[in-house]
């Protein structure tokens, strides 16, 4: 049933040799319903047996509220837990299970004393209400130490961005009465519904802390107005590597309020705005703000953009000579035969034609004239 990682063969059936400052418990992935404290009795030996552990994974299986309880009253005793991936862990458990669970868990680690670096609560079906019942937690100390939050899949919707948002901006108000500050650097949202509004509040948390190296929110229905929040608030947060904005909507507003933004953001690594309606005018004024700098990106993904070839061209030659560059994604647009191979002839002077992808999608405006010529 279990899966161990950790330094101490007394945690578990099996293990191997971590760095010694680590000791990692998961709980194998096992699709089991554990409903109450005799269902979890060896997970919870499990955890007291691991002195010293610093991250326990419970994904996997689906916890009831009196499971819960139980790991969490033994997680309580445990101060130096670092990481908490607690995602995937509540399949088929309705509203009213989720909440209280959570809390519990929340609690516990209020009451360890301990300063998480990391928590995922990704793929847990809880929406706003399961942001709220983790509230404590979030704005406690034992987030100020907080570098990476995952909260993918969740179905927050606005309301729960909201809610989000306002309790991270309270953790950072108390981490600086206590004289700490909450540096958060990874935030991923994928998939939350989270629109303008739920975007647009979360923006207020990356502009106020300047600390993001990576944030993920594709899929979440975000528009012009969100997408130029979150560009100016990306702006602030100068040591920025990956934006992941895959499947959203940024017409040409957004895209030129992203491409304001991108010349104060030298550490980019990977760029993915794809499937997000960037349109060749948006598309150049990128390409145009990537061009003269940005050297050491790998990645930009504007594949389904709605661009020209012209765009697709200006794009190109923006990118080729960038010598980090591995990933560049084109597909799903209007270039057609003679465009497609003017990009590829572009990236191969630049010597950067192995980081150009498939059009296996492209619409081939070439043909589609061809066809309306011989009608």
């Amino acid at each position: 049933f279990f899966f161990f990682v950790h330094t101490s063969k007394s945690c578990g059936v099996r293990s191997r040799e971590m760095d010694s400052d680590k000791k990692e418990l998961r709980i194998a992935e096992a699709n089991r319903k554990l409903d109450g404290k005799d269902d979890v009795a060896d997970i919870v030996e499990a955890i007291e047996e691991c002195d010293g552990i610093t991250s326990l994974s419970l994904g996997g299986n689906t916890f009831g509220v009196d499971a819960a309880r139980a790991i969490a009253e033994v997680l309580a005793q445990k101060p130096t837990l670092k990481k908490a991936f607690w995602n995937n862990m509540f399949v088929s458990r309705g509203k009213t299970d989720i909440p209280p669970a959570l809390s519990a868990l929340g609690e516990s680690v209020i009451n360890s004393q301990a300063q998480l670096v990391e928590l995922d609560l990704s793929d847990n079906a809880f929406g706003p209400a399961g942001v709220e019942s983790i509230r404590t937690l979030l704005t406690s100390p034992a987030c100020f130490t907080l570098k990476a939050l995952r909260f993918n899949n969740n179905g927050l919707g606005i309301g729960g961005g909201k809610i989000l948002s306002k309790a991270l901006l309270q953790c950072h108000e108390e981490a600086q009465k206590e004289g700490q500050r909450l540096a958060l650097e990874v935030f991923v949202a994928g998939r939350n519904r989270l629109e303008d509004k739920g975007a647009t509040a979360l923006a207020e948390v990356f502009e106020t802390l300047c600390s993001l190296v990576e944030v993920s929110l594709p899929q979440n229905g975000i528009g012009a107005v969100g997408v130029a929040a979150l560009a100016k608030a990306f702006s602030k947060n100068q040591n920025m590597q990956v934006i992941d904005l895959n499947d959203n909507s940024f017409t040409e507003e957004g895209s030129q309020a992203m491409a304001e933004a991108l010349p104060n953001l030298q550490e980019l690594r990977v760029l993915n705005f794809g499937d997000c309606l960037v349109r060749s005018d948006g598309a150049e004024a990128i390409a145009e703000a990537v061009k003269s700098n940005h050297r050491l990106i790998e990645e930009l993904d504007l594949g389904f953009c709605e661009l020209n070839v012209d765009a697709g061209i200006k794009v190109a030659r923006a990118l080729a000579g960038k010598r980090n560059l591995r990933k560049l994604d084109l597909n799903g647009n209007s270039f057609g035969e003679s465009g497609i191979e003017q990009i590829r002839e572009i990236m191969e002077a630049g010597e950067c034609g192995e980081a150009l992808g498939s059009f296996s999608d492209d619409e081939d405006v070439d043909n589609e004239d061809e066809e309306e010529e011989e009608e």
